[in-house]
């Protein structure tokens, strides 16, 4: 079984709106309902679950009326203090009517542009390991600094990749690792892979898409704006 994991818990205050950036209309439609239209119609995922605060979850049941066409919405988790918390709570809620040997596929609200080949590489990609991440090559030369003033090594670039979401895991293996963060190393977590690899999970990488960008300020806003008006 393959579980969605819908991230929209954000409060998206880097954008400096009073809505946050998931919730805000483009195109005639909230930035949330892009991805989640992509993965109801997708035919290998089984189900959606969406985190979500309390005060936004009659609006996303509206939308699911028109984003949700496959009907695979299973419920809502309640946001944790950081990302990877409120990873925690979905697994949490999954792992109630899904198998721990399914995988779990952790996508942003806030990537729109998700696309239907991405989602097959990926799932099909982490077949018969424990999990899977996209990843851009790094196009920039990459340094170090120790005190953010002065150039402290120059790092090889071909070695540096960018990682981007939906990050699939598998569900058991996964929630195992999370659990072995408690209670408070998972609140210095930043990224959806990184409890996979403290663990020793055996994540593989796949090549990301450059469209599957975030947003996060206000230019990613105008961007994705732009794309979807023109």
């Amino acid at each position: 079984m393959n579980i969605a994991l819908i991230l929209s818990g954000g409060t998206g205050a880097r954008l400096g709106t009073d809505i946050p950036k998931q919730y805000l209309e483009v195109g005639k439609k909230p930035v949330i309902t892009y991805c989640m239209e992509t993965l109801s119609k997708h035919t290998e995922i089984d189900a959606i679950q969406i985190v979500a605060d309390v005060s936004w979850q009659k609006s996303i049941q509206e939308w699911l009326a028109f984003s949700d066409p496959e009907k695979k919405f299973r419920g809502f988790s309640v946001p944790g203090e950081n990302r990877q918390l409120s990873i925690l709570h979905g697994l949490e809620d999954i792992r109630s009517y899904a198998d721990d040997g399914g995988y779990v596929f952790v996508h942003d609200a806030a990537r729109p542009l998700l696309s239907a080949a991405q989602i097959t590489d990926c799932l099909h990609g982490a077949y018969g390991h424990d999990g899977l991440m996209p990843v851009l090559p790094m196009k920039d030369t990459v340094y170090t600094s120790l005190d953010g003033k002065h150039v402290t090594a120059l790092l090889d670039r071909s070695t540096v990749y960018a990682g981007q979401a939906p990050e699939v895991f598998r569900i058991g293996r996964y929630y195992e690792a999370n659990q072995k963060l408690l209670p408070d190393r998972i609140r210095k977590i930043n990224g959806s892979t990184e409890p996979a690899v403290l663990d020793g999970m055996d994540i593989v990488m796949i090549p990301g898409e450059e469209g599957n960008f975030k947003i996060t300020t206000k230019s990613d806003l105008e961007r994705f704006r732009n794309m979807i008006e023109s």
